[in-house]
């Protein structure tokens, strides 16, 4: 029974720690998301700009997969370099490893008062001041956790089994490697598996030698998931975690058979026994970054031979099948697999619009107006298809679906009128006149650019799971574009009244920009209305009721 005990406390903590780091993250992504995606996405012109971004955005998001994942989109939608990318995620790998040195350095008896801020900070209303009070009630948590793990492994240091099983990974590094991994992959992060390695090493049973090989594993298997998570994306995205896997996997299969020498060397050094995991760690990230930058333009060459490009599917409706109008329920989810196809190319319209704007290449708006013609077409093809459904008779259910899909369509097509007739013209203009935005005016329009197609993507998932919570934040996200964009404005006119030139010649390029993007987001947000006025969370007006007052 004792060792029943013993594994649900250390089970337990080790659960704690991951929901204090998911805590942490989605605090910090509520906080300061926008912030670090623009900070993300322009901090990497440069080698040494594009390791500090990493750095700095895994040290923030306490992940170093959430930072591989953003930068994956970035160079998805050709913001960032494919070699930049390569180096940001070296940045990234020595952010997490500096995280788990920073948690190891015995400060757990702080948990209490930062859970307590947080408390108060959540408490205060403001949805970015809420943001950081869930990051700081992450960070909490995960102190707290430090403190029941070594609670938790305080028994197994007399415990026989477990000094038989590692001395079985012992005389078995690549099992003890695998293992490692394991945990580090299951788990989403290698900052909580080198966490549970460094909760075992201070019983004093690791090796120096098999300390370095767990985390070996914790470092290759928390390079899994990122690859994982991005299977589903286009090939640009799959070369940068491929990439950074490969990196990883290379580093391990080198220090595999040093590991004993690089015991040896740790063990001259006047480190601490109890946090040879995390000086380890940070050390094998430290001097793989310093070896695999130099050969960052060589491996993003080789990825592109690695994981080619995909054939363009043909964007005509294929889903959609009138047989199908004997199951409702089958009609209506071809009827939502069409949709979304819309969703995906109104995504690549967008993702034109922003570049050109970024770059100054009008050859991206090229294929503008033919990817809105089949926009039109296809949301056209599935209102027929629906309202020929509606006729053969729908419950209750499935008719409230059949609405919300052809509203979502027609909501699509809205912005892909704006994105051609509104969007692609002003950027238009802006190159063939060799107009230049002010550098302020130019980050705000970025980031709500950036801010855009990733609400647009939420949207998408809202649309297929109905999610709740989601639909709640796309809300909030609305009113921060609407604050955004006022912003802006002003900050606009500002510069106006204090004669800035080039805020004189772009301004009413900058304010149609900036009503065409708040346009769009709107359009995008009223997939959320339906699930929202389900739950009775929907008001008909925004003006308050004034007659009682």
């Amino acid at each position: 029974m004792s060792s029943t005990i013993v594994m649900i406390n250390l089970f337990g903590a080790v659960a704690l720690l991951l929901f204090g780091l998911a805590q942490l993250k989605d605090g910090v992504s509520r906080a300061f998301g926008a912030k670090l995606r623009t900070g993300l996405a322009t901090g990497t012109r440069s080698g040494s700009r594009s390791f500090l971004s990493g750095f700095v955005a895994t040290i923030a998001l306490q992940s170093s997969t959430a930072t591989a994942l953003m930068v994956a989109s970035f160079v998805e939608r050709e913001l960032v370099k494919p070699r930049m990318a390569q180096i940001a995620l070296l940045g990234a790998n020595v952010g997490t490893a500096v995280t788990a040195w920073i948690v190891a350095t015995g400060i757990g008896w702080l948990s209490p008062l930062v859970i307590l801020a947080g408390i108060v900070l959540y408490r205060s209303g403001s949805t970015s001041r809420q943001g950081g009070g869930t990051a700081l009630i992450g960070i909490g948590l995960m102190l707290l956790s430090l403190h029941l793990l070594s609670s938790a492994t305080e028994p197994m240091r007399q415990s026989p089994a477990l000094a038989a099983f590692i001395g079985l990974l012992d005389n078995a590094l690549p099992v003890a490697l695998a293992f490692s991994a394991s945990i580090a992959f299951i788990s989403s992060s290698s900052l909580a598996a080198v966490v549970f390695i460094l909760s075992l090493a201070s019983t004093g049973i690791l090796s120096a030698g098999l300390i370095i090989v767990l985390v070996l594993g914790a470092n290759l298997g928390g390079a899994i998931s990122p690859v994982v998570a991005s299977l589903s994306g286009p090939p640009s995205a799959k070369r940068v975690t491929l990439g950074n896997l490969i990196v990883r996997a290379i580093g391990c299969a080198v220090a595999l058979p040093l590991s004993g020498y690089g015991a040896d060397i740790l063990n001259m050094l006047p480190l601490s026994p109890a946090k040879l995991p995390v000086d380890a760690h940070l050390g094998f990230n430290l001097l793989l970054a310093a070896l695999a930058w130099p050969f960052s333009r060589l491996l993003s060459r080789w990825m592109l031979h690695l994981v080619p490009e995909e054939a363009q599917p043909d964007d005509a409706q294929r889903f959609i099948n009138a047989q199908e109008f004997s199951t409702p329920v089958v009609a209506l989810a071809s009827a939502t697999r069409e949709t979304l196809g819309v969703g995906d190319l109104i995504e690549r319209m967008l993702m034109r619009v922003s570049h050109a704007f970024e770059t100054n290449d009008p050859s991206k708006l090229k294929d503008i107006a033919l990817l809105e013609q089949r926009v039109d077409s296809l949301q056209q093809e599935v209102k027929i298809y629906l309202s020929k459904l509606g006729r053969e008779g729908l419950s209750e259910e499935n008719d409230r679906r059949s609405i919300v899909i052809i509203d979502y369509a027609i909501n699509l097509k809205h912005v892909g009128d704006i994105i051609e007739k509104g969007l692609a013209a002003q950027v238009t203009k802006k190159v063939s006149l060799g107009l230049k935005f002010s550098e302020d005016g130019h980050e705000e329009l970025k980031m709500l650019f950036g801010l855009t197609i990733d609400n647009l993507r939420i949207a998408q998932t809202i649309f297929v799971t109905r999610d709740f919570n989601l639909a709640k934040k796309m809300m909030e996200v609305k009113v921060e574009v609407r604050r955004m964009e006022k912003h802006s404005s002003e900050r606009h006119l500002a510069r106006l009244r204090y004669g800035r030139a080039d805020s004189l010649k772009t301004s009413s390029l900058h304010l149609d920009m900036l009503r065409d993007l708040k346009r769009i987001n709107s359009h995008i947000v009223a997939v959320a209305h339906p699930i929202l006025e389900e739950h009775g969370l929907l008001i008909e007006s925004r003006l308050r009721d004034v007659a009682r007052r």
